[in-house]
């Protein structure tokens, strides 16, 4: 018969949080490194593209973390009503199509700007995980 031995610790390793807060300065510095680069390499109209793109990903990033945060707290409160979170994501999507959907048809500014800018968001995490890897490689907590 086996016995479970107590002597036999299971290694787990901790995984730090991915940090919002890291990840809003992540977003930061990409807009602002993009929009500068672009300033030298680009025209004005791609400059300004590229950051009301970036304004655009940080709307859509303090959206969904209050969306989120409502929808917790009526979760937490028995009072979730699935079609009015449903809404309020598909609105947010809807706000923000609809601004992309006017600089597309008027071409008031390359789209091509607007969305990387847009996609900043996804910058800012893919630095993130770049951050996580070679921390966990390194066996460091935190760059």
């Amino acid at each position: 018969m086996s016995e479970v031995s107590d002597s036999k610790s299971v290694n787990h390793e901790t995984v730090s949080p991915i940090s919002n807060r890291r990840i809003l300065w992540l977003m930061v510095i990409v807009v602002v490194s993009g929009t500068l680069a672009s300033l030298f390499f680009s025209s004005r109209l791609w400059t300004l593209g590229f950051f009301i793109g970036g304004a655009l990903s940080f709307a859509n990033f303090f959206w969904l973390e209050s969306s989120l945060k409502k929808m917790f707290a009526e979760t937490s409160e028995g009072e979730y009503q699935p079609y009015h979170s449903a809404a309020r994501y598909i609105f947010r999507y809807l706000a923000i199509g609809a601004v992309v959907g006017f600089v597309f048809f008027s071409q008031l500014l390359p789209i091509i700007s607007v969305v990387l800018g847009l996609v900043s968001l996804a910058f800012a995490v893919l630095i993130e995980s770049f951050i996580q890897i070679f921390s966990h490689l390194f066996k460091r907590k935190e760059f």
